[in-house]
């Protein structure tokens, strides 16, 4: 399952750093950060709780970039 999420970030390189967080999270079976568009697009395995593993990419994201928020 896919879902897209709006997302606030100040830069690329943090969006990037958000991006390889969500990646490393259980649950996600790929995902996109566009920057420009402030959206994140997140695959989920087969199986996965999108809101369990939304929390949990939330987290990790914070832990890289502080001041970043996705939408959930």
């Amino acid at each position: 399952m896919k879902k897209s999420y709006k997302i606030e970030v100040d830069c690329a390189n943090c969006a990037n750093k958000m991006e390889e967080a969500a990646k490393k999270t259980a649950g996600v079976k790929d995902c996109v950060v566009n920057f420009m568009a402030l959206k994140m697009n997140v695959e989920f395995e087969e199986g996965a709780d999108p809101k369990a593993v939304m929390q949990d990419v939330l987290k990790n994201c914070k832990k890289v970039e502080d001041d970043c928020e996705i939408y959930l």
